[in-house]
């Protein structure tokens, strides 16, 4: 997941961890009222492991941001009971932008799918990480 104060893009992928898609944006700004949204999404869709983005500094440091989504992350694991793994998201949305604008995706529903193509970037990041270590979670 792509986690953001005013929409957060969900991604997923399938049984086999070969694909991820681009699942929906949540479009919530209380924070506590996310949480509880994606736990619920994260259950509805059989979820064993929820990835969130970490937004990272381009230098390696960890900024206001990225503590914001660490704090999402334990609260998240909290609500789901299911396993939260943070995950580097630098130049996510860089990638996704670059996506959008090959597809000439414009108007309103860019951002929309600009939040949920950074989240399946992020989880398909992690997939490939997790098969090249063997299948293995961390």
């Amino acid at each position: 997941m792509d986690y953001g104060d005013s929409r957060t893009g969900l991604a997923i992928s399938d049984k086999g961890e070969i694909l991820a898609s681009p699942l929906m944006t949540v479009f919530e700004k209380d924070f506590d009222k996310c949480i509880a949204l994606v736990a619920e999404n994260a259950e509805k869709n059989g979820a064993e492991l929820i990835v969130v983005g970490d937004p990272i500094n381009m230098n390696g440091t960890r900024g206001p941001r990225s503590e914001k989504c660490r704090l999402f992350a334990e609260k998240l694991k909290e609500a789901s009971g299911i396993e939260v793994v943070m995950w580097d998201e630098r130049s996510t949305t860089v990638s996704a932008i670059s996506i959008m604008n090959e597809n000439n995706k414009r108007g309103k529903k860019r951002k929309e799918a600009l939040d949920q193509a950074a989240a399946a970037i992020i989880l398909e990041s992690y997939l490939a990480y997790r098969k090249n270590q063997g299948g293995n979670k961390n």
